[in-house]
């Protein structure tokens, strides 16, 4: 295990015990998530900050699949109200039917973010999602688990 790979599992740790309910049975999908930050980290640590989120959704594509990872990208999900559709969003990607990647390049993530993983959290009854900045120097400091 690198040192960086070290950093987010501890990071992820920290965020699970000071936010998620229920924290003290265990972290959600762990290996999973484990997983998934490492192909964050090698995604950024080839195109470091800077790209289009769009680049950086087909890198972390490329590189889901290269480790065996199932996920869809660009994943329609339909909002409804008081039972009926209004209207539909996309997920930038799902990993294997039971975690939300949201992606970001911004120069810093905002509550409203974490909002959007919340609503697409809600409209599928998944979950987990992850909110992940790469516009950054250090990758690992920008991944946030949000769970409903």
């Amino acid at each position: 295990m690198t040192e960086i790979e070290f950093k987010l599992q501890q990071s992820l740790r920290n965020v699970v015990a000071n936010h998620e309910p229920g924290a003290g049975s265990g972290i959600l999908y762990k290996e999973l998530s484990y997983a998934i930050g490492g192909a964050v980290i090698q995604v950024h640590k080839h195109l470091g900050p800077g790209q289009l989120e769009s680049v950086y959704q087909r890198a972390l594509a490329k590189e889901l699949g290269y480790q065996g990872i199932a996920h869809e990208c660009q994943v329609p999900i339909t909002a409804h109200y008081k039972g009926d559709p209004v209207g539909e969003f996309f997920a930038d990607i799902v990993v294997e039917r039971r975690v939300i990647l949201e992606l970001k390049s911004v120069a810093k993530l905002l509550p409203v973010h974490r909002m959007q993983v919340l609503s697409y959290l809600r409209a599928t009854r998944m979950r987990l999602g992850l909110l992940i900045n790469f516009n950054t120097p250090v990758v690992w400091r920008e991944i946030r688990r949000v769970v409903l």
